[in-house]
């Protein structure tokens, strides 16, 4: 593929987004109950307290210094103020940090799905990896979209709350313009384009499976 036919693919791929899953149409819609928000949310943390890990996992893969050092950024971000801004989430729903960080509520399904996608960020080239990650190229204007549906249908969450969304939404848009920088650089043989298709269809539908996990299980109690 050239360029703009491989950055296409990768574009292409946004219908399996979790944006489209029946249960975040009904969130956004304010649909769910409470116990199911918390069920989210709690569900959540599971992913992100794997990303420090993640993000890890490509800089021991990446031969490159480069992109090593502008990798490590996203290790901060996760073990620092991203952990803690969810557990602010976590306070707002009514969630305690005690069931929260001794994980309870973790669906089967769910850590099913995101201990495979850590175990593919560990075991796959680091490309590929960074493939997988093109996930950010959907993830801002769906944040954004949930801070104005869930203030719009869920008031009881305390405002302090929407802290991760309200910082990673900015992150998260500069992040996937160097991140798809990236492969398409670097990705540049039929094999290797296939592969991070491949990686960050397999990205989709690690988000597509939580969903279904927390769906399934109707609510937190």
């Amino acid at each position: 593929m050239n360029r703009p036919e491989f950055e296409a693919a990768l574009r292409g791929l946004e219908p399996r987004y979790w944006s489209h899953h029946p249960f975040h149409a009904r969130l956004h819609a304010g649909g769910c109950s409470p116990d199911e928000v918390r069920s989210w949310v709690a569900n959540r943390w599971y992913y992100q307290q794997i990303l420090a890990r993640k993000n890890a996992a490509v800089i021991a893969a990446c031969p490159l210094p480069e992109v090593r050092r502008a990798w490590l950024a996203r290790v901060s971000f996760h073990d620092e103020g991203g952990t803690d801004d969810w557990l602010l989430l976590a306070d707002a729903v009514e969630l305690s940090r005690e069931e929260v960080l001794d994980e309870r509520w973790v669906l089967r399904g769910v850590r099913f799905a995101v201990d495979g996608y850590l175990d593919f960020c560990r075991t796959r080239p680091w490309t590929q990896s960074v493939g997988a990650a093109l996930t950010e190229l959907f993830s801002p204007e769906l944040m954004a979209a949930r801070v104005v549906a869930w203030r719009a249908h869920y008031d009881w969450i305390k405002p302090d709350g929407y802290a991760y969304f309200e910082t990673r939404i900015p992150a998260a848009r500069a992040d996937s313009a160097y991140t798809l920088g990236l492969v398409l650089t670097h990705c540049t043989t039929r094999a290797s384009q296939d592969a991070a298709v491949a990686a960050l269809r397999f990205k989709c539908d690690v988000l597509g499976a939580m969903l279904d996990a927390i769906d399934y299980a109707g609510g937190l109690r």
